[in-house]
């Protein structure tokens, strides 16, 4: 068990504890983190080891607020998460050289800012079994029926949102083939809720701004609806909306990937369990030490007693498969990834192609200055990542990555 931490951060006027150090924290986000805290709604911040600077709220924290939500404690790719699958294949199933299969998937699935040409028919598809992969892709007709109660200036977007769905961005999203340490192979990726997310976002963040118990905040990008305003329900009904769409497009895009795996080894009759599909980005009403809290997680996952979550790292580096242990402490949370240790410009002029190459060596995937923002040496030490939160999740599974796909 971790008796280093949590530890508080100092001059917090809201309770705050945190599974890092101060002096591992940029200077900015500690002044972000004091600032959220400041917030006379907060009840409490809990701050995950893979911490950083962010928009108004930072990476990696988890806000519990009395009636209130403020947009950009959630963040604008609303909904951004993981999914994992266990195939039955192993190790030595796979071929020597991945470049065909990686061709395959990024030919299905598109990246970046493309989208499908029309809106995805998974009817013909063979679904995944598991922790209800199939049935996310159900009530599709019901779904969309509430694009038409979303914001007004989105309304022009819903050809655009349909298809997006099931396409995986660009940043850090990303598609990957994995083994664990027992040879079993995985799928994973990681995507969010695409421009749909993103516009609502920012529509609402501007709505906030100009409400009257916001213009004396410290910091006016933490701008907060209060529960009960026709502002605040407007918000969760796009809200919820947005995490659903994230959701199925992580669900749809498995599928499709799942697909294109199984036309990959024809020879055999691959099976494939989905494991996990969690959010780290987002917005759920949970009772806290009694009390019934508005919490967000952005850059966190919910880490409830014996709940599955995905921890990514980056390009080259793989991930954990953990349980959560439900500590009370952290909110039920943990960390989302590794998280960055230096921004996307920092690492354009730390790094160069060679680096990559070299940080990614062994793994089927883009090698070009187009990714070197993401390469591993950008990222926080998966490792000690996941030992900072020994007392928040047990390590199900460690997972090595051998091909990914990148926007």
């Amino acid at each position: 068990m971790n008796t280093q931490y949590p530890v508080p951060l100092s001059g917090a006027m809201a309770p705050t504890l945190m599974w890092a150090h101060e002096d591992e924290i940029e200077a900015q986000a500690l002044q972000q983190l004091r600032n959220i805290a400041a917030l006379p709604w907060v009840a409490g911040v809990r701050v995950m080891p893979d911490v950083h600077l962010g928009k108004g709220a930072t990476v990696g924290s988890v806000i519990a607020m009395r009636d209130a939500v403020s947009p950009n404690a959630v963040g604008v790719d609303i909904g951004c998460g993981m999914i994992g699958v266990k195939t039955s294949l192993t190790a030595s199933d796979l071929p020597d050289d991945l470049s065909g299969l990686r061709a395959a998937i990024e030919a299905t699935i598109p990246v970046g800012f493309h989208s499908h040409d029309e809106q995805v028919d998974l009817r013909r598809i063979r679904p995944i079994t598991g922790t209800g992969g199939a049935d996310r892709l159900r009530g599709e007709g019901a779904f969309w029926d509430r694009f038409g109660g979303l914001h007004d200036d989105v309304q022009r977007l819903e050809g655009r949102a349909r298809k997006q769905l099931g396409t995986l961005g660009g940043g850090n999203h990303f598609l990957e083939l994995c083994v664990d340490t027992d040879g079993a192979v995985w799928l994973q990726l990681h995507s969010g809720s695409r421009n749909i997310g993103k516009e609502l976002a920012e529509r609402h963040v501007s709505i906030a701004k100009d409400l009257d118990h916001n213009q004396g905040l410290v910091d006016r990008d933490l701008a907060v609806f209060l529960m009960g305003t026709p502002q605040m329900d407007a918000y969760l009904r796009d809200l919820h909306w947005a995490q659903e769409y994230a959701a199925r497009s992580r669900a749809v895009m498995m599928t499709l990937m799942v697909d294109v795996v199984r036309r990959h080894f024809t020879d055999r009759d691959v099976s494939f369990t989905e494991v996990a599909n969690v959010h780290h980005n987002y917005v759920a009403h949970e009772q806290i030490d009694g009390e019934d809290l508005v919490v967000t997680r952005k850059g966190a996952i919910r880490a409830g007693s014996g709940e599955l979550g995905l921890i990514p790292g980056s390009m080259g580096t793989g991930s954990y498969i953990v349980r959560g242990l439900g500590n009370p402490e952290s909110f039920y949370s943990a960390s989302h990834g590794a998280g960055r240790r230096m921004s996307r410009n920092q690492a354009r002029k730390t790094f160069t192609v060679d680096d990559l190459a070299v940080q990614t060596a062994g793994v089927e995937c883009r090698k070009d200055a187009g990714v070197v923002d993401e390469i591993p040496g950008a990222y926080k030490d998966l490792e000690s990542v996941i030992a900072a939160q020994s007392d928040l999740v047990e390590v199900v599974a460690r997972l090595r990555t051998v091909l990914c796909v990148k926007g």
